[in-house]
């Protein structure tokens, strides 16, 4: 873990870190980062069962006595948190934290460090020996991903991305896998880009036109493309997660996607990229759910910085931990930028809507390292699990 910048050491920060502090720095999301970077790697996690201690009418008081019990979501793990870990040790892990699933990646921006995909397509035989080495610890591959570009105005960076979608179909159908996860993609904003744009405003005219060109010449067309493969090879299920640079970043531009290609677009409906976004987390599963688009499911925080968010905005987002004091907002382990009750709140509504998918902890925390970040979030989403379904 990098060291904590100096221009962290606020005295507000300090305090909430401090021994007196634990339950104000949960509670408060710009306190988040003193609270977390104050423990060390190996602590337990700060006091999240006191927030856990919540009524479980008082968190669903419309709720019938007679209701069906809810369905147990399996908790998972997307695997490029262990890229430095042999397919047998990550496991092994995998399996001591408890889990249940795994999402794999199968190439792109992610890479596929645990998935020889080529070398899987090619051998029906080699791919499910891959995959029992997951039944015989009774882990579940839920999902592949393959989070690439592959409407990208470079020919071989989108024939490269596209060919790796259509090899992990393939796989998804050998293995029995029903959803695959990814990215919609980012094309130029006119012919001749060398480069993605990424447009969200409609003005100057100029950008409105550029977006239409995109959505009608290469974001539609591909996915109905797409589709259709995915289709016929036995896959109804392709889970685009809402993420900035993408044509499809909020709710309203993935359901412009489903709409213009099928049901088989839905959402990775990651969290953390749509806090940031002002996006009520809640209301968003029940907007998706209610319309059977919900697919997949990362878990993933993100915490604000008031004093800088109130200055610079939410488009200041940092990455890593030396820019972290200017940041206005960064991505963390579930329950260190929202509280514990919160999340209880999201799993519920997972619930209520019937969802079929997994919890998979994606883990990109800069101040708790990977594993770290994922033994943490783990243990939050279990308890908050359990406290749902009375365990």
């Amino acid at each position: 873990m990098k060291k904590r910048p100096k221009a962290f050491a606020m005295d507000r920060r300090k305090f909430l870190a401090s021994g007196g502090g634990g339950i104000l720095a949960a509670a408060i999301p710009g306190a988040a980062l003193a609270s977390a970077t104050g423990s060390s790697a190996n602590s337990p996690v700060p006091l999240v069962t006191s927030m856990m201690a919540n009524d479980s009418a008082a968190q669903n008081p419309g709720a019938s006595a007679n209701a069906a019990k809810p369905r147990k979501i399996p908790i998972g793990v997307f695997d490029p948190v262990y890229a430095d870990l042999s397919m047998d040790a990550m496991l092994d892990t995998v399996v001591a934290l408890g889990l249940e699933a795994m999402e794999i990646g199968t190439g792109g921006y992610p890479d596929n460090k645990h998935c020889p995909l080529d070398e899987l397509v090619a051998d029906p035989a080699k791919a499910r020996a891959w995959q029992k080495k997951f039944t015989d610890r009774n882990l579940q591959v839920a999902t592949l991903s393959c989070h690439g570009n592959p409407i990208h105005p470079d020919p071989k960076h989108a024939a490269k991305d596209a060919d790796t979608f259509r090899k992990t179909v393939l796989l998804a159908e050998m293995l029995g896998v029903k959803v695959i996860v990814g990215f919609s993609g980012c094309p130029g904003g006119a012919p001749g880009d060398t480069q993605p744009n990424w447009i969200t405003y409609r003005w100057p005219p100029e950008y409105a036109q550029a977006m239409d060109w995109q959505w009608k010449e290469k974001v539609v067309p591909y996915w109905k493309e797409a589709a259709k493969f995915a289709r016929e090879h036995g896959v109804h299920r392709l889970a685009l997660e809402m993420h900035p640079n993408f044509v499809v970043y909020n709710p309203r531009t993935l359901m412009r996607l489903r709409e213009a290609v099928g049901e088989e677009i839905g959402a990775n409906n990651d969290l953390s990229h749509l806090f940031w976004q002002g996006c009520d987390p809640v209301e968003v599963i029940h907007f998706l759910g209610k319309q059977g688009a919900i697919f997949h499911a990362h878990m993933k925080d993100t915490v604000f910085f008031p004093e800088n968010m109130n200055k610079y905005g939410v488009l200041n987002f940092s990455f890593e931990a030396n820019d972290l004091a200017l940041a206005s907002e960064t991505f963390r382990a579930v329950g260190y930028g929202h509280s514990a009750s919160l999340w209880k709140s999201v799993i519920k509504a997972y619930m209520d809507v019937g969802y079929q998918g997994i919890l998979s902890i994606e883990n990109e925390d800069p101040i708790l390292p990977g594993p770290v970040g994922v033994e943490r979030a783990a243990y939050v989403l279990k308890n908050v699990r359990n406290e749902i379904l009375g365990a």
